[in-house]
């Protein structure tokens, strides 16, 4: 959701990667190595999952436990943020580039026994693009105007104009089982694991499907910890109750496992940018005036370090340096509190206004609400902090749009294109991003795509649509006996059937 990350790959990497596809016959790690059958890892989190099904508000948690685990798709984006052939063993596109024909895998199950067929992934794609789907990723897929079933072992996706992206966004559509029911409450997948059992507030275990498929695991099945805060999450891995830790939040605690030769820290590539989002269609932020003061009356550097303590970057925009359409946009609205009095003034908000603030109640959010408060205190504008939890963010903030300004990390790589939805939560409307953004998505060549991208994030950072205060660094702690697991985290998903215990 709003909340997934890749390594550098530009687009025609992955576009020629996916149609070559790796040849491999089951997820990378996993290897041809005989699993321990006592080797059970424990994964420690801090994104327990809402409900189990991505695409009715799931989160970055189903995502992180699921995403390549539990479900696979017609192909994987791997940790290296390469596009693999996955159910799909290779695919044809036609020379007007409006048909796709993909060919199937053989031999593939669902965790029901059921074998994989054509019709299973035509609902799965339909179910994502349906009118009631809450996916963050349906309006990638809005190009696809049919999906067709022409024999056993053949899909073809007819669009209703050039999708350059097609083949990437597949990578997040899970094939579930057409005929599957309550899948917020159980799955019906065909990966490596299946569901072992769901303790909400606790633990999710995933066992090992003896029926898969590819490679199998490397470990003989995983159990997903959770936790409220980085504090309790950095004990559980201090005193063996975790394994593994799959993204650090707590830079402080650093120092305890750096240089301790029980753990080993990994700093992979992020794409996870924590954003101050206002709410562009209520009063005062619907003032692109109102946005930059906001903007540069916070210190993100500052922000940056105090929580982060010289890991992380500043980006000025919603588009991370893996994405082949970022440009250094920190200057466009640098810190600069004189410069936001003044905007203040000509904006009518000369004395400030008051407003509420949106919060998460996880880590890192309260902490800089707290700094934003103190911000914006210099230049006279008062906020409220509220804290919520992710359950409440996601009715109130992301599906009713009940707020005024909000933080919140969006995970997702080449998510700008959101600015171009004026119906998604932080209401952007601008008519020539909107244009852009769907010229970039039918261009001929990745190179077209690219020059398009950077035009509208350029126009989206000098509106200030949303601050982005700061892209996180990804940081996995790990026990040393433990090896085999993805360092970059993509998108928050977390490949756990490579990882292995000695």
């Amino acid at each position: 959701m709003v909340n997934s990350k890749l390594a550098g790959v530009v687009a025609a990497l992955v576009l020629a990667l996916a149609a070559c596809g790796s040849g491999q016959e089951g997820p990378a790690g996993g290897g041809t190595a005989t699993p321990d059958a006592s080797a059970v890892i424990e994964i420690g989190s801090l994104y327990e999952p809402q409900n189990l099904d991505n695409t009715a508000g799931g989160g970055q948690g189903v995502t992180e436990a699921f995403n390549g685990n539990v479900y696979e798709g017609l192909f994987r984006l791997t940790d290296a943020g390469k596009v693999d052939n996955l159910l799909a063993k290779g695919y044809e596109v036609a020379d007007d580039g409006l048909t796709y024909t993909f060919e199937l895998r053989e031999g593939v199950k669902f965790h029901s026994g059921k074998a994989l067929t054509p019709a299973d992934v035509k609902h799965s794609i339909e179910r994502v693009t349906a009118e009631d789907s809450q996916s963050a990723r349906k309006s990638s897929l809005e190009a696809i105007e049919s999906v067709e079933t022409p024999d056993d072992g053949t899909v073809v996706v007819k669009l209703a104009h050039r999708s350059v992206s097609l083949v990437y966004n597949l990578t997040y559509v899970w094939i579930v089982n057409a005929d599957a029911e309550d899948l917020a409450t159980a799955e019906d997948g065909t990966g490596p694991y299946e569901l072992g059992a769901w303790k909400r507030g606790s633990t999710l275990s995933l066992d090992r499907f003896p029926g898969y498929w590819g490679t199998p695991p490397a470990n003989n099945g995983v159990v997903f910890h959770y936790f409220t805060d980085a504090t309790a999450l950095n004990n559980a891995l201090l005193t063996n109750a975790v394994d593994i830790v799959t993204s650090q939040q707590s830079p402080d605690a650093l120092a305890q496992f750096t240089g301790n030769p029980d753990y080993k820290v990994s700093e992979g590539h992020s794409t996870t940018k924590l954003l101050l989002a206002f709410n562009d269609r209520k009063a005062p932020f619907d003032k692109p005036l109102v946005r930059k003061a906001v903007s540069s009356a916070i210190d993100d550097a500052k922000l940056l370090e105090s929580i982060w303590a010289g890991h992380g970057s500043l980006i000025g925009s919603m588009v991370p340096p893996t994405d082949p359409w970022y440009e250094d946009l920190t200057k466009v609205n640098p810190y600069d509190v004189e410069l936001a009095k003044r905007q203040l003034a000509e904006a009518g908000y000369a004395k400030g206004f008051r407003f509420t603030l949106d919060t998460p109640n996880y880590d890192p959010h309260p902490t800089a609400a707290a700094f934003i408060k103190s911000e914006l205190a210099k230049v006279g504008i008062t906020v409220d902090i509220n804290v919520i939890t992710a359950d409440e963010w996601y009715s109130k903030v992301y599906k009713n749009h009940d707020f005024a300004a909000t933080l919140q990390e969006h995970v997702n790589d080449r998510d700008v294109v959101w600015y171009g939805d004026p119906g998604f939560y932080w209401g952007y409307d601008d008519k020539q991003v909107s244009e852009w953004i769907k010229d970039a998505e039918r261009a001929k060549t990745p190179e077209e795509q690219t020059e398009l991208l950077k035009k509208a994030n350029r126009r989206i950072a000098e509106d200030a649509a949303g601050d982005w205060l700061y892209l996180y660094p990804q940081i996995v702690v790990a026990a040393s006996n433990v090896s085999g697991y993805p360092v970059n985290g993509l998108n928050s998903q977390f490949y756990a059937y490579g990882i292995k215990k000695s």
